[in-house]
């Protein structure tokens, strides 16, 4: 019985996923977002500040270092909290974590203006029309206390 699990375990392909974590940034009812350009990726869209993790890096470490890198402020770990989890399906399979952060050093600054047109803070109840669409439902489900979501499973993969 145990080689038959071997065997079929063996057979089975499975492709990695990408993790990826978001910085909620807010002050007082406004969320910072970012106007992407030249990434390949949601070029003139707004998007909370993300990054892939790298190998051997945590999500957290991830995003503490995405925060110093694109935005120039520096971040306790302590001072960060995972508000939801998204598990999405586009031509590759993503773990997106998205962390709200209570509290933060330095003064926020565009760090890379090869990859980002411009940083600003946005009502939560007026986010910007060319926002990218999953960051919209990650808002409202932090706002709903909704922990976890998932998205592109039942669509076709683009």
């Amino acid at each position: 019985m145990t080689s038959q699990l071997i065997d079929s375990a063996e057979k089975t392909f499975r492709k990695g996923a990408s993790v990826n974590a978001y910085l909620i940034l807010k002050k007082d009812d406004e969320i910072l977002l970012n106007l992407r350009k030249n990434t390949g990726y949601c070029d003139g869209f707004w998007s909370l500040i993300a990054g892939h993790v790298e190998d051997g890096e945590s999500a957290t470490a991830a995003i503490i270092r995405e925060a110093e890198e694109e935005i120039g402020i520096y971040i306790r770990e302590e001072n960060l909290q995972v508000v939801h989890v998204m598990h999405r399906q586009t031509n590759r399979y993503n773990i997106d974590i998205f962390f709200k952060c209570r509290a933060w050093e330095g003064e926020l600054r565009n760090q890379e203006p090869e990859k980002c047109e411009a940083l600003s803070f946005f009502s939560v109840t007026k986010l910007p029309e060319n926002i990218i669409d999953y960051n919209i439902d990650v808002l409202k489900a932090v706002a709903q206390k909704e922990f976890y979501s998932e998205r592109g499973w039942h669509e076709p993969i683009p």
